[in-house]
């Protein structure tokens, strides 16, 4: 095939070094600056949730002696490590408790992989809170456009898109506030791509937190090599052998440049009510409304009977899961426990719920059917009981999608109640406002400041 019948593959890497460098705050319409805060705000209340978590504190057990400088703050903790390490433990405390924020278009969870990556740059220089927040914002973009160049393949195949694609958004972040220009945002870029890693295989374990974590610090990583001169190749996702089409099959390259500084990804976020896959959400959506609608005994159903996106059951099919951590990725045990609570929380998902034999009893019930007419955020439920009585929901729309977002005042709820069993009231409040008013704040680092737990 001669060149003009393979024309080279568009320059993304540069193009995209050169946004990023060259991307003002003045630039970010007003809403879009307004969902970059209440991913912000998300993030850091999520990595309160877990900095507690088992997995958290293994990392930090396992690490913690080989910090260097002990100059970063690890949110909702009292130890202080290198800007490396709190960017790792940040990230899996973010990603732990399968509550992060969620780009449904690639299933990515980017706001606890950019924001990890770059609170220890605030802290180690002033930064203001504009700048911040606007690195913030640009590390979303290019980790979710990185992913829609690859998806849905790349997810499918098997990889873990939030650690593959999340390196990007952190680099970008991280670059952003290290001033790097776009020769050294390109390796930046590059040296990501070279680092994107992690394996599906591992959901159910700790290692699925530690793809967030890694991903946060080693996008700080490749920003901090970029900035000292370190170089990589300047086509390291388009090239044959680059992140692209290693990663991908037939990627869209253009997904990484096209609309760059006038659509904004971030819009697409969304924010989970339910502490788990998010791909689960519409049957706990759907049992939880039945539960809240109707009087009646969880022990009288004969069966629930659902009816789900294929996603479900190739993500979250596991019928019996034997900890935590895999009951947040069963359909069957979230519909189990969902319909005899009428919510889902962690208490849901703790042990005792997982062992109860009346959630075990109930699971076993549980019937689900892959239907590909069932978009990701739709379900349909159907609860029958012995008597012969059927209740019946369709969740159109799931809350806490884009068609039916939570709101400000939805996320501050949830922020709160993950906050609450790390840092007094009163700070919590504080941390929220900053969150909110985060462009208006002389130092970023007051995020830190006010998140870190005390000795």
């Amino acid at each position: 095939m001669n060149e003009a019948q393979n024309p080279p593959a568009p320059a993304v890497t540069r193009t995209l070094a050169r946004y990023i460098v060259e991307s003002n705050p003045d630039d970010i319409p007003d809403a879009v600056v307004h969902e970059a805060r209440r991913a912000l705000l998300h993030w850091i209340g999520c990595s309160l949730g877990g900095c507690r978590h088992e997995a958290t504190e293994t990392a930090l057990a396992a690490f913690g002696e080989f910090s260097g400088a002990r100059e970063a703050t690890v949110i909702g903790r009292p130890e202080r490590v290198d800007l490396l390490l709190a960017a790792l433990l940040n990230g899996i405390s973010a990603d732990v408790l399968g509550f992060s924020d969620t780009h449904l278009k690639t299933v990515i969870h980017p706001g606890g992989v950019v924001g990890p990556a770059i609170l220890g740059l605030a802290e180690r220089a002033p930064i203001s809170g504009r700048d911040f927040l606007h690195a913030f914002l640009l590390g979303i973009e290019v980790a979710c456009r990185a992913g829609l160049s690859v998806y849905p393949w790349h997810y499918a195949r098997g990889w873990h898109i939030t650690g593959t694609a999340g390196t990007f958004g952190a680099a970008a972040a991280a670059g952003k506030l290290l001033g790097l220009d776009e020769q050294r945002m390109t390796w930046a870029l590059g040296i990501a791509a070279t680092q994107a890693a992690g394996l599906r295989e591992m959901f159910g374990s700790m290692c699925k937190s530690l793809h967030g974590g890694r991903a946060a610090q080693n996008g700080l990583s490749a920003a901090s090599l970029a900035q000292k001169g370190f170089t990589s190749s300047e086509q390291a996702i388009e090239a044959p052998r680059g992140f692209a089409n290693v990663l991908g099959e037939s990627p869209d390259l253009t997904a990484l440049i096209r609309g760059l500084g006038t659509d904004f990804e971030v819009l697409q976020n969304t924010y989970k009510p339910f502490p788990c896959g998010v791909v689960i959400h519409p049957v706990i959506d759907g049992c939880v409304t039945l539960k809240a609608a109707h009087a009646f005994n969880a022990a009288d159903i004969r069966r629930i009977a659902l009816r789900v996106n294929p996603l479900v059951l190739e993500l979250c099919g596991r019928k019996t899961p034997a900890t935590t951590s895999q009951s947040k990725l069963s359909v069957y045990h979230s519909a189990a426990a969902a319909t005899i609570a009428g919510r889902m929380t962690e208490q849901e998902y703790a042990m005792t719920c997982v062992a109860d034999p009346a959630v075990v009893g109930l699971r076993e019930k549980v019937e689900a059917v892959a239907d590909a007419a069932i978009r990701e955020d739709e379900a349909d439920v159907v609860i029958e009981f012995a008597d012969g009585k059927t209740l019946h929901h369709h969740v159109d729309f799931v809350i806490g999608s884009t068609r039916r977002p939570m709101s400000d005042a939805d996320i501050e709820i949830k922020f709160r109640g993950l906050a609450a069993p790390v840092l007094p009231a009163e700070t919590v409040e504080q941390l929220i406002a900053a969150c909110w008013a985060i462009t208006d704040q002389k130092e970023a680092s007051i995020l830190a400041r006010l998140g870190a737990a005390q000795g």
